[in-house]
């Protein structure tokens, strides 16, 4: 079973994702060490010993609609119960609103456990802390009097509904509406497909956050608005009141994450014999309610990418004690009797280091995104504006690369315990199962690259990247001047790596400069996964300097794993013109 890898979170929070110089320089008021420790033992102890013992239910039991109904697993209400009365769901809420204010780092370290131990449960929380953060950004001061403090504590949770089956990724093409109802209100008509958690019995009420159009709203993306309506409608003096003309429909039966119910909602078609039209308040302006639900889709993309994080450690877990226990032919280092435990096999060992690798690398991607977002909050001028764009910069790695390796780990799991592996009762299979949504929700990884290649490399004239590339030069460099015979071939590997990602980076900026978008997509995809392995790679590197005994892994992926960023370079370079030609084959086809 699972067991939270505090020791590993909190190392790198603080020596490779920068927390500890943070807190030394005063960046997070009196936040001191000693807090840091305590709530990640706390979480980590939760998630252990509260959340990971129903993961299996969960898995086996699923959510359950019947007439509009949608009942949780066996244990998952009193879980969550017990969750929010540990103060989990408030731990960087505001605290004007209830909430500890702590850091985005913290935050993140603990959803990573919490996906870790059962991924879902823990997306369904990741929702309502980004409802929270679009209201305290973008709501009337009415608005969060009556819904903020009952979002921070957990004691209501929040839904995010953008996609319609006729629009997926594709939010210009929205067709729910709203209509003025003259009295400050709008009446939303509408059905929202894939909404996480649209209907469930952890709470006496749901807040869903609504895109849909008003009447005379321009097209495309420039005439949508985002609303709020509650599942029930609330008194002037805060109490639950009658039910609003919002309900689900059905549950997808998915893959995996079998226990988070993933809702088909109908907005304003006379629920209950109601009068048709789900009452909704507006959050922010008309017709700029994108901006508004990008606060929440950056926050929810995050969380995305730590679920990748998430279960690549989960899968590693148990593979490694797999690999321990199994025992199946012989090993020359095995000295014991009988078959060799296959931790001892060297095909194995490099799939166990592989994986270790590169979950190990993604939660470092991560978190220093969390640590960007935690400095541009509290800094001011030209430095908040670098970190801005630091975090702007990071997070497509973030949700992307982490949510890919999460997958390519789970696989390796299951290829670790072989046969059995492809048996559910290992529960390998059923982390692979639910690795495999996070590379599609809060926006595709094809998506991510591209919002990389066409919106983040241009940051700062151009230079910010570069300026980051320089960076990462300087941790090679100081592996290089460290005379540390462990390291082996790593700063050249790494210097070359970093080499590869200036090449293809210069490349795509220029493609872009020059207006040849579609050549810069075609390399999109191979340059977001390029830029990811390199900055792991230097981040391996600088925990392995802080922690000499963290100096072998980064070897290994160094001489193992970081010679394909130089093909990947070729394919951003070289890859454009052969998929444009073999593209024309295949539409024609």
């Amino acid at each position: 079973m699972y067991r939270a890898p505090v020791e590993d979170i909190a190392f790198t929070l603080k020596h490779v994702a920068g927390m500890k110089s943070a807190i030394d320089a005063g960046a997070f008021g009196d936040l001191g060490e000693d807090l840091v420790d305590a709530v990640l033992g706390e979480a980590g102890r939760f998630a252990t010993e509260e959340v990971a013992p129903l993961y299996k239910i969960g898995d086996e039991q699923g959510a359950v609609l019947k007439d509009a109904v949608v009942t949780t697993p066996t244990g998952w209400k009193e879980l969550y119960r017990r969750w929010i009365d540990g103060g989990w769901n408030a731990l960087s809420g505001p605290e004007e609103y209830g909430g500890q204010a702590l850091p985005t780092m913290l935050g993140v370290a603990a959803l990573e456990m919490w996906n870790s131990a059962a991924m879902a449960f823990g997306i369904g929380p990741t929702l309502t802390m980004g409802a929270v953060e679009a209201l305290d950004k973008h709501a009337s001061e009415d608005l969060k009097a009556k819904y903020l403090a009952k979002l921070v504590s957990g004691e209501w949770m929040g839904t995010m509904n953008l996609t319609e089956p006729q629009a997926g990724s594709d939010l210009a093409a929205l067709r729910a509406r709203a209509e003025p109802a003259g009295d400050g209100t709008y009446r939303i008509f509408g059905q929202k497909i894939f909404i996480t958690y649209g209907e469930h019995d952890f709470t006496d009420n749901i807040v869903h956050l609504v895109l849909a159009r008003l009447p005379d709203a321009p097209a495309g993306t420039r005439g949508i608005s985002l609303f709020l309506v509650p599942k029930f409608l609330i008194g002037d003096d805060g109490s639950i009141g009658a039910r609003n003309d919002v309900f689900c429909s059905g549950l997808e039966h998915k893959l995996g994450i079998h226990a988070s119910p993933t809702c088909t909602m109908i907005y304003g078609d006379g629920f209950q014999g109601a009068k048709p039209g789900a009452i909704g308040w507006l959050i922010g302006e008309e017709n700029k309610g994108l901006a508004c639900m990008f606060t929440m889709m950056n926050n929810a993309r995050l969380a995305v990418g730590m679920q990748g994080v998430a279960v690549a450690e989960a899968a590693t877990q148990k593979a490694i004690a797999y690999a321990n226990e199994r025992r199946q032919g012989k090993a020359a280092d095995y000295a014991g009797a009988g078959m060799a435990p296959i931790v001892h096999h060297p095909d194995v060992q490099r799939n166990l280091l592989t994986m270790k690798a590169l979950t190990q690398i993604a939660r470092a991607i991560s978190y220093s995104c969390a640590h960007a977002i935690d400095l541009a909050r509290v800094s001011s001028g030209d430095e908040a504006g670098h970190w801005r764009d630091r975090a702007n910069l990071l997070t497509p790695l973030a949700k992307a690369f982490s949510t890919d390796i999460g997958v390519e780990v789970a696989s390796l799991g299951v290829q670790v315990h072989g046969g059995m592996g492809f048996i559910e009762e290992t529960g390998a299979a059923a982390l692979y199962r639910d690795a495999r949504i996070a590379p599609i929700y809060e926006g595709t990884n094809g998506i991510q690259a591209i919002d990389l290649v066409m919106r983040k490399l241009p940051l700062g004239g151009g230079e910010h990247v570069h300026r980051f590339i320089d960076e990462l030069a300087g941790i090679a460099n100081a592996v290089r001047t460290s005379n540390l015979q462990g390291f082996g071939r790593t700063a050249d590997l790494l210097g070359a790596a970093l080499g590869d990602l200036t090449q293809a980076t210069r490349f795509l900026q220029k493609l872009a400069a020059d207006g040849q978008t579609d050549k810069a997509l075609a390399g999109a995809t191979p340059y977001l996964r390029l830029i990811s392995l390199a900055v792991g790679g230097a981040y391996l590197a600088r925990g392995a300097l802080a922690d000499h005994g963290r100096i072998a892994l980064c070897r290994f992926f160094a001489e193992n794993l970081l010679g394909e960023a130089g093909a990947l370079k070729d394919r951003v370079i070289d890859g454009g013109d052969s998929l444009a030609v073999a593209a024309n084959a295949l539409i024609s086809a």
